[in-house]
Parts: structure tokens; C-alpha cells; sequence
């Protein structure tokens, strides 16, 4: 059975990369400038995104992950509550295989609905020698909050040899304790760039740019800095403020998330193969908002109105947008969301929606009464005493400063958009934007966990740049299945920015296909043998 699983495993892969050929091939041809008449335009593509967005996957083992499916029983325990005999899936970094010289991080994370509160875990490798790696509590991890207890850099491999490696997980107390054989490739086997890679840095007018040596950012690195000092300025106008000191960008050889994230430092995914998709000054720009929009203050600044302002100032999420033309299209597909539940829910609303009608939504309101007011509303919205959410907290300021509710502007938003002519290029547009983005996430679910959004694998840049650390973000998973379902997706997102809708949909239908079948056929890997009470896995 497990050979004609990895016959059908195989085969799928040959049929992607197949596919994948024909794909780099074709000629998209731009939209044209004006937009087509309604009956010229074909609103049923091969894929289409129904009112069913949310793409929901069961995450499936990768090169550097493996799900444990033994279901040890737990020790008892009189104060604290008993744990479920489910698997606890373990993440390792860098993905993409591990070689001598790693510094390996671990992720533990919970089995769904358990309780972890009270409960550590610990690793420990018994080769060559017993050594206990580090013990970490089960605490939120990223955006999601996933349960899980993290290890970051805590085995350090530069002094031993290749081979294969027992290491120990136990569960405390009174969890489950087991053990996963973990190989390390010779350092000498390590492909290019990463043999000579290291971190470097380059200081503009606005901004301290790092970047990893011999990767696309390198190659690039005078039009990175030109770009960073024109979109900087950009903010800087807009926000009518300066930075408090220069802003540090890290450019990432790796897709993660949607291609931006912004904390002390911004960090811009910049790649050829950015499966990903988004013009890198566009996703720049955006961060460069959030930052200086964070540096302006304001006691509450609900996620509806912080991401909103970010991609009006901007123009667009991913790219250049017609803002309320495209909202609209939100109103026709029946795509559009009440603002209360996007002010309460944002970041658990379907992102490519609640991120256009967010930006809507503020240029409605700069429109409407003017860029003051709308200053002097969003810099102005507070907890309230009695609690309650972001939407009531938005509600009492808007009643001070709009005099009207939020359920009012809700309803006053909407007429407007029903208000505007329908444009059939924008409504395609949108639909096979949301398919777009849904493949690429149910993509990184499958095949590219740590790249997804919610769970992100983010670490301190400065700690990286001090221990010398570049594997991390320069490797990935790369195998050919990889290869060729992000062909596809650069194919697709090439022919979104032509117009080019019809093979937009033909591409993703091939990239969901694929995925499904992958998804289908792939089987969690099985015991070996027992060990220490617990199971001996290795990792493929």
C-alpha cells in the first residue's frame, strides 16, 4: 500500500511539473485599457471562488515536519487536566532539509482542543553524548495564538558529524515522551548561495537595509535603496511626520506570509520566485505606513481602520487598485462584510475582502468629511470602561465626531457602493484575486507551512545577524512538487496584473488539483520501532 502511495505520489509530481512547463510558456495578454463591455467578459472561468472563501487544510508533513501518530498514554496527574492521546506534530528549522552547522529550532505544538496550561517540553539528544537541549513552556504562537512550545536555535550542530541523531521529546508533567531520529547532511553537500552567504547592510537617507549576500537582493541592491528612500518620503508626506530614527528592512530570500511584516524592523520578501505575489514598493510602503501611523499613537486603533488607512495611503494591498470600484464588486458578488463583524474579526475575516473593504472604507470617510476629520476620528477612539469590543469602541467615536453609529455608517457605506456602476473587469478582478490568495494559503498549509501567515516563522533579525544565522529564511522547502505548484502560482499572478482572467482561473484550477491530490495521497509517516517508552520516527 505505502508503494503504490508513493507511485501515485510520484506521478502527481510528474504530472505538476508538466504542467508547470506549459505554464512558463504561455503569453498572457494584458486587459485591455478601457474596460470590455458586459457581454464581452466571461465570468466563468475554470476556478471559480464560491461564497464559501475560507480554504480550510489539514496541514500535511513536509521534508522538515513530521506529525507523531503513536498515541502514548499519559501518566497521571492529580492538578492538571489529562491530555487526549493525539499526536504532537513537530516543526524543525531551517526547512528544507538540516546540515552541520545548523542551529535547529523546534516547535511543539499542541494536539487540537488539549490543554497545555502548566505543561513544559523538553528536548534532549542522547548522541554523541546525554544532553538536555532546553525546556520550553506551551504558550500562543503568531497571529493564530496556535498552542505550542518553541525552541529557537537550541541545538547547536556546528561540531558534530553527519549521521543520524535520537532525539528525545517528553511532555511535562505527566505527558507523553517519545523520540524522533533526525539526519543531518554533510555541510559540504549545502548548495548555493548558502555556503558564502552572509548578512550585510547597506545605510540610505531613510532607512538601514539588511540583506542576505548572493541573493536576488543583492543583485538588486541600488534599486532596493532607491525604492526605500521614495517610498519612505511617500509616508513621510502623507502622514505629515518624520521617523523617530532610520528604519531598519530586512529583505527576505524566502516567501513569508503574503511577502511583509512589520515590528521594530520590516521585513519585505524579495524573490524571483515570489509565489506570493505583490509589488515589493507597494507591500514597502504599506509597512512604512503601519510604522509611522504606530509612531503617531492613539490609545485604540482597531485593525479595521490600521489596515485600512495602510492600504488607502497606499493605493492598493498587493498592487495598484481602484478602491471603490472594486468594493463595489465586493457588493455584487455578495462578498461584502458588515463592519462590525470586520472590526471585531478582521484578521479572522477572509483576508483579500476585509483588506479592500477596509481600505474602501477609509477613502469613503476621507471623502466624505475630509482628511482632518478622519484624523482627528481615528486618533481618537478609546477602551471603553464597561469593555466590549473594537466595533463598540469605534461606534462611540464615530457618534462624537460623525454623529452617526456604526451600524449607520454601515448602512450609509453600502448605498454608496450599490450607488456605483457595476464593471464587470473589476468584478473577475476580485473573484480571481480571493482564489488567487486562498490557493496560495491552502499552498503553504500543505507544503510551505512556516511561510503561512498566521503562523509565521518570524524571529529577532538582530539575534540572526549577531549568531550569523541565514539558513532560517535562504532555505525552503524546495522539492519538485514545490517547484512546480509555485510555477503555477507565479504564472497566475503574472496574469492578474494583465487582466488576463480566464487563464488566471485555468492556472488555479490546475494549482487546486494539484494540491487535492497531493492532499489526498500523502499519509502521515508511521512507528518504526518503540523506544524509551515512547516511538522512534525518522524524518523524510
Amino acid at each position: 500500500m505505502e508503494r503504490m502511495r508513493r507511485l501515485l505520489m510520484l506521478l502527481i509530481i510528474v504530472s505538476i511539473l508538466a504542467l508547470a512547463c506549459q505554464v512558463l510558456t504561455i503569453d498572457l495578454v494584458p486587459n485591455p485599457e478601457s474596460p470590455p463591455a458586459a457581454e464581452e467578459v466571461e465570468l466563468t472561468p475554470s476556478f471559480v471562488v464560491t461564497d464559501e472563501i475560507t480554504v480550510t487544510v489539514t496541514p500535511s508533513p513536509s521534508p522538515t515536519a513530521t506529525t507523531l501518530s503513536a498515541s502514548p498514554t499519559p501518566s497521571a496527574t492529580p492538578t492538571l487536566e489529562p491530555l487526549p492521546a493525539l499526536p504532537f506534530p513537530v516543526h524543525l528549522h531551517p526547512d528544507g532539509g538540516l546540515y552541520v552547522g545548523d542551529q535547529v529550532s523546534f516547535e511543539i505544538i499542541a494536539p487540537e482542543g488539549a490543554n497545555l496550561n502548566g505543561r513544559t517540553a523538553q528536548v534532549s539528544v542522547s548522541q554523541p553524548d546525554q544532553k538536555l537541549l532546553g525546556t520550553a513552556e506551551f504558550a500562543g504562537f503568531g497571529i493564530a495564538g496556535r498552542t505550542q512550545a518553541t525552541l529557537t536555535w537550541a541545538w547547536d550542530t556546528r561540531n558534530l558529524e553527519a549521521g543520524d541523531y535520537p532525539v528525545s521529546v517528553a511532555i511535562e508533567p505527566g505527558g507523553p515522551t517519545w523520540t524522533e531520529t533526525i539526519s543531518l547532511q554533510p555541510e559540504a553537500s549545502l548548495l548555493p548561495p548558502e555556503p558564502d552567504a552572509h548578512w550585510a547592510s547597506v545605510e540610505s537617507e531613510c532607512c538601514l537595509i539588511y540583506y542576505v549576500t548572493g541573493t536576488d537582493a543583492e543583485r538588486d541592491l541600488a534599486r532596493l535603496v532607491e525604492m526605500a528612500d521614495e517610498q519612505a518620503q511617500s509616508t513621510r508626506q502623507q502622514l505629515d511626520a518624520d521617523f523617530n530614527e532610520p528604519v531598519k528592512i530586512v529583505f527576505l530570500p524566502r516567501v513569508l506570509g503574503h511577502g511583509g511584516f512589520a515590528s521594530q524592523e520590516l521585513s519585505i520578501s524579495y524573490l524571483e520566485r515570489n509565489y506570493a505575489g505583490g509589488d515589493p514598493e507597494i507591500v514597502l510602503h504599506h509597512e512604512l505606513v503601519h510604522m509611522l501611523d504606530s509612531q503617531l499613537g492613539g490609545e485604540l486603533r482597531p485593525s479595521l481602520l490600521v489596515e485600512g488607512l495602510a492600504v488607502y495611503l497606499t493605493g492598493g494591498h498587493f498592487k495598484l487598485e481602484a478602491l471603490i470600484p472594486r468594493a463595489a464588486a465586493l457588493l455584487e458578488l455578495g462578498w461584502y462584510l458588515p463592519l462590525s463583524q470586520l472590526a471585531d474579526g478582521f484578521y479572522s475575516s477572509q483576508h483579500e475582502i476585509g483588506y479592500l473593504e477596509a481600505g474602501a472604507l477609509v477613502a469613503y470617510l476621507v471623502d466624505r468629511g475630509g482628511r482632518d476629520a478622519f484624523d482627528l476620528f481615528y486618533r481618537d477612539i478609546h477602551n471603553l470602561e464597561n469593555g466590549g469590543g473594537q466595533a463598540d469602541a469605534m461606534n462611540a467615536a464615530l457618534l462624537e465626531h460623525y454623529g452617526l453609529s456604526l451600524e449607520e455608517l454601515d448602512g450609509e457605506f453600502r448605498e454608496f457602493l450599490a450607488g456605483q456602476p457595476v464593471n464587470p473587469r473589476w468584478v473577475e478582478d476580485v473573484r480571481q484575486s480571493v482564489g488567487y490568495y486562498d490557493t496560495v494559503r491552502r499552498y503553504q498549509q500543505a507544503l510551505d507551512s512556516s511561510a503561512h501567515y498566521l503562523t509565521a516563522w518570524l524571529l529577532d533579525f538582530e539575534a540572526m545577524r549577531e549568531r550569523g544565522i541565514v539558513a532560517d529564511y535562504l532555505r525552503h522547502p524546495n522539492e519538485p512538487g514545490n517547484q512546480a505548484i509555485e510555477a503555477l502560482l507565479v504564472a497566475a499572478d503574472k496574469g492578474l496584473k494583465a487582466g488576463n482572467y480566464p487563464e488566471v482561473g485555468r492556472l488555479l484550477g490546475m494549482a487546486n488539483a494539484a494540491l487535492g491530490a497531493y492532499e489526498s495521497t500523502t499519509a502521515y509517516p508511521q512507528a518504526n520501532s518503540a523506544s524509551n517508552g515512547g516511538v522512534q520516527y525518522r524524518l523524510r
